[in-house]
């Protein structure tokens, strides 16, 4: 009896163990090309930057991380209070771990695939069973529009909310199911998205909504959808909160204006569906692009003949479940196009997508679970096994090509932090996070010191922390105004000698002023928390707590 419970168990470990290995081959192909030292050039070439940014903020125990002091050209700004941190945390577990900087990016850039693709399987298996589940696996991997993100543009916030998308929808299926622990992983799930990527949360939850309306026991189980999503909100409220709060501390409108102007990227038809022209330059506008802006043909036929068969076949149930897929990814591409600029216009919020074509992000993910409808046509095992050779083999073919940097630069940390290259970093995207109180970017690198605006002295001794400055100035006259070279945003405040005082910033950079007498003394100026921030940290530390008390609650229910 002992030898067939053994034998059993061994049985039942074979199938996902070889899922396991299936799905970390397919997926190989799209990460091979960067396991090897160095580092590739991309769009948004400021990972290894943020990954080092947050560094500091751990260091220094600012948790959560929000003022970084290096970027602005060494003046310090906002950057986590507004851009999703949570890719940036993995990174930093990495290097946390011993892996450089560099090596931490692509690290997680190998974490988020793996976890993207395994979801996919996860979410496709619960709607068309294993074959199923495999097949959409495949095509999520070698999704254009993620090779895009990877290899081009650099968009790992859009990465991680694309591997994010499978467990919401699979989570919103558990919990009307009434499955074990399902509102946690709502809750998890929604958390996860709300701290990775601002746009695609806003896009994707009115597609998670209506996900849920076409599931079963909706109207039963509505409360604990309700829960699942009150609960991701509060984990991840520290980071959600204020950047929704507080967007008015930053200069928001550069990111409409000119190049960002959404009228300016739509895409065309044939770019669409049909192109099969890649490269690694910028979004143009009309149809000149200068990268790869499709869904990919595998990703919009395969879901369209699915379509068709199973309507010829009478299988009803698979029908409307592909049928609302491909609806909602073919309104997806639709929204890609300049024939929804009556959309666009009548929806305020829809500018700060900035580029259209980021709707294929939603496309990608829906028509790659709809395809795994192919599963449904085919009644044996050897031809289910045929059809997923042939459609691997078919990706390869079709989009292996993509998954590939531009070149291969043989540099080190050193090398990305020093020089030309560092002051690179530090004014990329300057005016991005930058204080509404500058009324304009700097022109030059901040000084490593406070520096006297009015009156003589000197800076005897001090440091500059991540979120904090500590300085022993001496002043020789009988007053001196003395500024440290950091923006002002609320709230910075300035104690003199352990007294806070008053302070100005009402300069063309919004830099912090102060006044001081004649003699030595201790400045220490620090970054403090608005009342938003205080709430919303206390809300997150609220969704945090409840997760032990769920599992305590649930085991004391058992007994």
């Amino acid at each position: 009896m002992t030898g067939r419970v053994n034998m059993n168990n061994f049985k039942s470990l074979i199938k996902p163990v070889l899922i396991f290995l299936f799905l970390l081959v397919i997926t190989f192909p799209t990460i091979k090309n960067i396991l090897r030292p160095g580092y590739f050039p991309m769009h948004d070439d400021i990972q290894a930057m943020r990954v080092y940014e947050m560094d500091k903020c751990i260091k220094d125990r600012q948790i959560p991380c929000r003022w970084v002091p290096d970027m602005g050209y060494e003046y310090g700004y906002p950057q986590f209070n507004y851009y999703g941190p949570l890719p940036y945390y993995i990174m930093e577990a990495f290097h946390l771990t011993g892996f450089g900087f560099l090596d931490s990016v692509k690290a997680g850039l190998i974490v988020i695939t793996l976890v993207s693709v395994f979801g996919m399987f996860l979410l496709g298996e619960s709607v068309w069973g294993a074959p199923g589940g495999l097949i959409s696996s495949i095509l999520y991997a070698f999704a254009p529009y993620r090779a895009l993100d990877f290899y081009v543009r650099g968009d790992i916030g859009e990465l991680a909310a694309l591997a994010i998308f499978p467990y919401l929808f699979w989570s919103v299926s558990q919990v009307l199911k009434g499955k074990k622990n399902s509102t946690f992983w709502l809750g998890l799930s929604f958390a996860a998205l709300l701290m990775s990527h601002n746009i695609s949360t806003l896009i994707f939850t009115p597609i998670l909504v209506l996900w849920a309306l076409g599931q079963p026991k909706f109207k039963e189980r509505f409360k604990f959808l309700i829960l699942g999503g009150v609960w991701g909100i509060l984990i991840g409220a520290f980071f959600a909160i204020p950047a929704f709060f507080e967007k008015g501390y930053v200069h928001v409108e550069t990111l409409l204006l000119g190049y960002f102007n959404y009228l300016a990227h739509y895409v065309s038809i044939s770019q669409l569906l049909f192109s099969t022209y890649w490269n690694y330059g910028s979004s143009e506008g009309g149809p000149w692009d200068e990268l790869y802006l499709g869904i990919g043909l595998l990703h919009w036929i395969l879901p369209l003949v699915s379509l068709i068969v199973l309507f010829v076949i009478r299988k009803k149930k698979e029908f409307k479940t592909v049928l609302f897929l491909a609806i909602l990814g073919w309104l997806s591409l639709f929204m890609t196009h300049e024939k929804s600029t009556f959309i666009w216009n009548h929806i305020p919020f829809l500018a700060y997508l900035q580029f259209p074509w980021r709707f294929l992000i939603l496309a990608t993910f829906l028509f790659s679970l709809a395809a795994g409808s192919i599963s449904q046509i085919f009644k044996s095992k050897k031809q289910i096994l045929i059809t997923l050779i042939l459609l691997f083999f078919s990706v390869m073919i079709f989009y292996s090509s993509y998954f590939q940097p531009r070149k291969w630069l043989d540099i080190t940390d050193s090398d990305k932090f020093s020089g030309e290259s560092w002051t690179l970093q530090t004014t990329i995207s300057i005016f991005d996070y930058l204080p509404i109180f500058a009324k304009h970017p700097p022109a030059q690198k901040a000084p490593n010191q406070p520096i006297f605006i009015q009156g003589k002295g000197s800076v005897l001794s001090g440091n500059k922390l991540s979120d904090s400055q500590n300085w022993q100035i001496n002043v020789d006259t009988k007053s001196a105004v003395v500024e440290i070279p950091t923006y002002y945003f609320p709230i910075w405040k300035v104690l003199v000698d352990g007294k806070e005082g008053p302070i100005d910033y009402n300069n063309e950079l919004g830099l912090i002023n102060f006044n001081l007498v004649s003699g030595k003394h201790v400045v220490y100026a620090k970054l403090t928390n608005t009342l938003i921030r205080s709430a919303a940290n206390i809300a997150t530390l609220l969704g945090l707590l409840a997760i032990p008390i769920f599992f305590a609650f649930k085991i004391f229910n058992k007994k």
